[in-house]
């Protein structure tokens, strides 16, 4: 059945195929994602919870670093259930309005993320080329400010992506090979012309490219300051600052990177492979992220360990 509005046709529901290839290992391919995802979730929700109730970590780095632990969640969050629901017990069926739903969260943490990343970036920025300005430069307001901007740009960036699908007509074409909803995805099922569609999708991967120019630029100047510091040991004590963070940025856009060049070049490379990747690029940040950040990081370790070590006794 499909819902007439004004001159624009759309189907009631769609059908997320899952990964069209590999249905007879769906089910178990699920035990892997959702033992990652039961990762994600546990490890972020301890980064924030030793966040919250450790008062010596209530300093910029870590204020962002709970923000990319909520934006992890919620990334995770509105992919990987209806991935399991659909490899676990045949949910293939998503609402119209649903999938515009998760389609919009999920552009909207994504851009999220690479915004706290690019924060994070600045944080260590400062922290290594300004030391002693840095309580000065990044106050509390500094960070909250921070925050609302990344929020409200990729907001209105967002938010325009429902429009031009519910201003497509799809003219009974509801079937998505994939796990989620995602901008491009659906807009291909139309049956009109998804110009407008396209380009607008190129802006937001400008966005996102202009946000690893903005990283790369602080960690040429990074380098720069450090290289310039008297001593080796004085170097890797300055680079160290900036691992967790490194290790974070590869771990985001690692898979991305690959999701774009198997999607853009890999022409012959197997469907369910283009599919695999973008499930890793959803689910795999989200869980290495508090694990990063809870090995390098010895105030957080040490508090997890304290946590832990006083349940036993």
């Amino acid at each position: 059945m499909a819902s007439i509005n004004s001159s624009y046709i759309h189907p009631s529901s769609f059908l997320l195929l899952g990964i069209p290839g590999l249905e007879n290992i769906q089910l178990w391919l699920g035990f892997p994602f959702g033992a990652v995802y039961l990762i994600a979730l546990l490890g972020n929700v301890t980064i924030l919870f030793v966040i919250q109730n450790e008062q010596s970590l209530h300093q910029p780095m870590f204020y962002l670093l709970a923000m990319l632990a909520m934006t992890d969640l919620g990334l995770s969050t509105a992919t990987i259930p209806k991935m399991l629901g659909i490899f676990w017990f045949g949910l293939n069926e998503i609402a119209f309005g649903g999938c515009l739903a998760q389609m919009f969260f999920i552009h909207l943490f994504t851009g999220i993320e690479t915004f706290v990343l690019v924060a994070m970036a600045f944080d260590r920025y400062v922290a290594i080329c300004h030391p002693l300005r840095y309580n000065a430069i990044l106050t509390t307001k500094i960070i909250c400010i921070i925050s609302g901007v990344g929020m409200l740009k990729n907001f209105v960036l967002v938010l325009p992506l429902i429009f031009l699908l519910l201003r497509l007509s799809f003219c009974g074409h509801n079937i998505i090979p994939h796990t989620y909803c995602e901008h491009m995805g659906v807009a291909r099922l139309a049956c009109v012309s998804i110009k407008i569609n396209t380009l607008f999708g190129l802006i937001l991967i400008s966005m996102i490219l202009l946000d690893v120019v903005l990283i790369a630029i602080s960690y040429v100047k990074i380098l720069h300051a450090v290289f310039r510091l008297p001593s080796w040991e004085a170097r890797l004590k300055a680079l160290n600052t900036c691992g967790s963070h490194v290790c974070v940025i590869l771990a985001f856009f690692t898979p991305a990177f690959f999701s774009f060049m198997t999607h853009r070049f890999g022409h012959n490379i197997p469907h369910y492979i283009h599919i695999l990747l973008a499930n890793l690029y959803v689910i795999i940040p989200p869980a290495l992220n508090p694990i990063i950040y809870g090995v390098k990081t010895k105030q957080i370790r040490d508090r997890v360990v304290m946590i832990f070590v006083s349940k036993d006794i």
